[in-house]
């Protein structure tokens, strides 16, 4: 009996061991099957004849989601996705610079509330590209990066252009995705579009293989031996490349939904939203402040304009939000924000942060009471932990919540003293500005006077893009957008460069506008080759360069602080006719033309009109219009 019942443990653990075996043996050839995508092809087949490729599936996906143009630099990398648009009638715009292709998108993104595309290919072009994605990042711009990469079998084995682009762009983008099947095209761009609009908007990156974009005969040709290898470590290999080949394609061609998925749009409660009535109610000298996000999508900006009105709140106008009210509306006001902050009773931050702009939340009273909304909650309440308090913090769309908030107050209104008083200062403000346009300069012209007379010149359908430091920081002061998204800066991240994607998007969104960019010459400096893209494409700007021959406004400070101008110096460069040896037409102003000064502009028009982009080199002096302005 002893003997017995000691031996039947060992009796039992052999079987259960070689059953766990067993299992564990299954269970990873299953998983291998699965990964090799066994599984999947006994399900799908690999149609073997088709010619169809890639491309045609990201085309088809663009179309269903209304997009009418894709910016680009060509590369073999992503050929077959350019080709695709261009047969399903989405226009193909090609430039000189990847940072452009995405500069442009990103202009279309603002101007039309969708997601605005680039398309780049492998390795440099997309590094290319870093700036430009960081700066859709920081202005929370929906743009659809569309990166070609080495083939899936080809990455980290020293392939051409080959490097970690996943890693590059993970933190500059909301989505990045590797597809790596053909089938996944279309469900990965379709959750990639999504992405990019739904909460706080931004780029997006999807990398594209080149082996998920070209045809299965061609990439058969390049990845599966053309004689059969002998050996039986030839034969397994050729066998794992033939199978992946499978897995590529199996299923590539079945129908798939293409259309928009549905966006996630944060919304403020409605208590929150009576709780903010509440406190407006009270007010005796409320302040509206609205930046970018106020005229996101789904609200038109012409219904927000109509709430803004309704509200009668005097307000400040910043980034894509400029020209909500269109011109010298009474309750936009333009001057002297910090001073009209400290006594405001109640401020509404609506879509406008306390960032540097703000100097951090310190322009506040103590006293005031801030109402706070924005899309992103961080962002919201960056630096509340030490400048300033909100009264209401509400996560949720800035536009819809403005219209809420009217609802709300039925009609409300304040005494008028408060806005007028705003007003007084603004025109106080605005004779210093007159006074300073007739300050003669050691030379050339005031670009003062210049740009005052660019604003009694810009017709009312212009679009305005400006790039620029010192000319263009002078420009937000006197030049005024003639209506909603009609003004196009790069935000936040202060980018140099983005003057002709900005133009090259805009003119596309907006053929029957105006497109005037306002350049200083420094910045001027990015966007010159780009005129034989206007050229070549026939897509007509005006350009104004403001040319102190220098970075103006680093030297400003850095010659009184450090008693140096080293690398701040530029020269009075031609540029008018650099313009003009890439086909656009080019003019002049300096100081031998001061009373030509809206002739030329006339001119400028005219040439605009007949289909030529042209350039305008307005040789400046310098002024102390800008001086105590921050340039870091």
């Amino acid at each position: 009996m002893e003997t017995s019942t000691s031996a039947s443990p060992a009796g039992g653990f052999f079987p259960s061991f070689l059953l766990l075996a067993f299992g564990t043996l299954v269970a990873a050839l299953l998983g291998a099957a699965h990964h090799l995508g066994l599984f999947y092809q006994l399900m799908h087949k690999v149609d073997k004849a088709s010619i169809r490729h890639g491309g045609e599936n990201v085309a088809a996906v663009l179309r269903a989601h209304s997009v009418r143009f894709v910016f680009t630099l060509v590369g073999g990398h992503i050929s077959p996705l350019l080709v695709a648009c261009e047969k399903l009638g989405i226009r193909v715009v090609d430039t000189r610079h990847e940072g452009t292709a995405v500069f442009a998108a990103d202009a279309v993104a603002r101007l039309t509330g969708t997601v605005g595309v680039a398309a780049v290919t492998a390795g440099p072009g997309l590094t290319n590209t870093v700036t430009a994605v960081k700066n859709a990042q920081m202005a929370q711009s929906p743009v659809l990066l569309l990166g070609g990469a080495a083939s899936t079998l080809l990455q980290n084995r020293g392939a051409l252009q080959a490097i970690d682009q996943m890693s590059l762009f993970r933190p500059l983008c909301k989505f990045c995705a590797s597809v790596r099947r053909v089938r996944d095209i279309i469900p990965t761009l379709r959750a990639a579009m999504a992405a990019a609009q739904s909460g706080t908007p931004g780029p997006v990156f999807v990398e594209l293989p080149i082996d998920v974009l070209y045809p299965y005969f061609m990439v058969q040709k390049e990845m599966v031996p053309a004689k059969p290898p002998k050996g039986l470590i030839g034969r397994g290999v050729s066998w794992y490349l033939e199978n992946h080949l499978a897995n590529l394609f199996a299923g590539a061609w079945e129908p798939q939904p293409e259309g928009p998925l549905p966006l996630d749009i944060p919304q403020a409660s409605p208590q929150q939203v009576q709780h903010c009535v509440e406190i407006l109610s009270r007010a005796k000298r409320p302040l509206m402040l609205l930046g970018s996000q106020a005229v996101l999508p789904p609200t038109p900006a012409d219904k927000l304009r109509a709430a803004v009105e309704t509200l009668g709140v005097p307000c400040f106008l910043g980034g894509m939000a400029r020209g909500l009210l269109g011109r010298n509306h009474p309750l936009h006001i333009r001057q002297n924000r910090s001073a009209a902050l400290k006594k405001a009773d109640v401020v509404v931050l609506a879509g406008m942060v306390c960032d540097f702009r703000l100097s951090y939340g310190r322009v506040f009273s103590r006293s005031s009471k801030i109402i706070v909304v924005n899309r992103n909650w961080k962002e919201m309440l960056i630096n509340s932990d030490m400048f300033w308090k909100p009264q209401e913090a509400v996560q949720g769309d800035v536009g819809s919540f403005v219209v809420k908030l009217v609802q709300g107050l039925q009609g409300q209104t304040w005494a008028s003293d408060w806005a007028e008083e705003l007003r007084q200062a603004d025109h106080q403000k605005e004779q210093t500005f007159r006074e300073k346009a007739l300050m003669p300069v050691a030379q050339h012209l005031n670009p003062v006077r210049v740009l005052q007379l660019v604003e009694e010149t810009l017709p009312d359908n212009s679009v305005l893009v400006v790039d620029g430091g010192d000319f263009v920081g002078t420009a937000a002061h006197l030049v005024q957008p003639r209506g909603p998204l009609r003004w196009l800066d790069p935000g936040a991240f202060g980018t140099l460069g983005v003057g002709a994607g900005f133009a090259l998007g805009a003119k596309l969104c907006r053929p029957d506008a105006e497109v005037w960019c306002l350049f200083g010459d420094g910045a001027f400096g990015y966007s010159l080759i780009e005129f034989d893209t206007f050229v070549r494409h026939k897509i007509p700007v005006i350009a104004l360069i403001g040319n102190d021959a220098g970075w103006t406004q680093i030297s400003r400070e850095q010659v009184p602080s450090l008693g140096s101008n080293v690398a701040c110096g530029l020269a009075y460069t031609d540029y008018h006719k650099a313009a003009m040896g890439l086909g656009a037409q080019g003019l002049l102003l300096s100081r031998e033309s001061e009373d030509q000064v809206i002739k030329v502009l006339r001119d400028a028009q005219q040439q605009y009109q007949d289909g030529h982009s042209v350039v305008v080199n307005i040789l400046i002096g310098r002024t102390d219009f800008r001086d105590g302005s921050i340039a870091v």
